[in-house]
This record gives C-alpha cells, sequence and structure tokens, in this order.
C-alpha cells in the first residue's frame, strides 16, 4: 500500500474514512461558494469583481479564500496579467472542468425541485 495515504485509504481515496484526504477534498466541494465558482466559471474565465457581482451574497474575504482553496486542489487556476492597473482571472482547469458536469446538475436539480423541497421543509416544521 503507498505510504502517503492512510492504511484504510486506497489510493483512490475513500470519503467515508474520516483520515482520508479524499474526506477533505469532498469538504471543500460541500462548501455553497465552491459549488456556485465552480459552476459559474464553467461559463468561461471570469475576473474577480465580475464573480462577486453574478454570485449574490459572497463577501469579498470568502470570494478570495475559496479561490484560494479551490487553486490549491487544481479546480481553478489563476492568471495575473502584467499590466497597469493589475488584472487577475480566474478559470477551470482540466480537472475543475470535469468537475463542473455534476455541480451543474445538482444545482439545476435544486432549482426543479425547490418547491418541493420548501413544501417538505414546511411540513416538517408544522410537526416540530
Amino acid at each position: 500500500m503507498n505510504e502517503s495515504f492512510p492504511t484504510r485509504c486506497a489510493p483512490q481515496g475513500n470519503v467515508f474514512d474520516p483520515g482520508c484526504p479524499a474526506r477533505a477534498v469532498l469538504g471543500i466541494l460541500a462548501e455553497k461558494w465552491a459549488l456556485l465558482l465552480v459552476h459559474m466559471l464553467a461559463t468561461g474565465p471570469a475576473r474577480t469583481a465580475e464573480l462577486r457581482r453574478r454570485i449574490g451574497g459572497i463577501s469579498d474575504k470568502m470570494l478570495i479564500q475559496t479561490l484560494r482553496r479551490l487553486e490549491r486542489s487544481g479546480f481553478v487556476a489563476r492568471h495575473a496579467y502584467p499590466e497597469v492597473p493589475p488584472r487577475v482571472e480566474y478559470s477551470l482547469t482540466t480537472l475543475g472542468v470535469s468537475l463542473s458536469g455534476p455541480i451543474t446538475t445538482l444545482d439545476r436539480w435544486v432549482e426543479q425541485h425547490l418547491a418541493e423541497i420548501r413544501l417538505a421543509q414546511s411540513e416538517f416544521d408544522e410537526r416540530g
């Protein structure tokens, strides 16, 4: 077995093992801002200000932190142009593009089933 993985973590990963790095990656992708950023960047490269405008409610700090986490994990690429004033664009890597399909599908599923979800929530709250 590869020594860089915990004993129960197979080389391809095991999200059910709390000691496996796959669990940490899942944690990064489970954040709503990460999901929204990957979905948004699937339409093409974007600058920070454009991402902030298009994704309502995200603070500058959270935007930058999330982009850095996605960049560190290989989902997003940052390109700084040598211009004055400085210009930075973010885009999906090949790995990020492979992730964007499932995320976009999840987003669309939520939108299509929102009425059912809200009804279930309301019924649950009325019982409580």
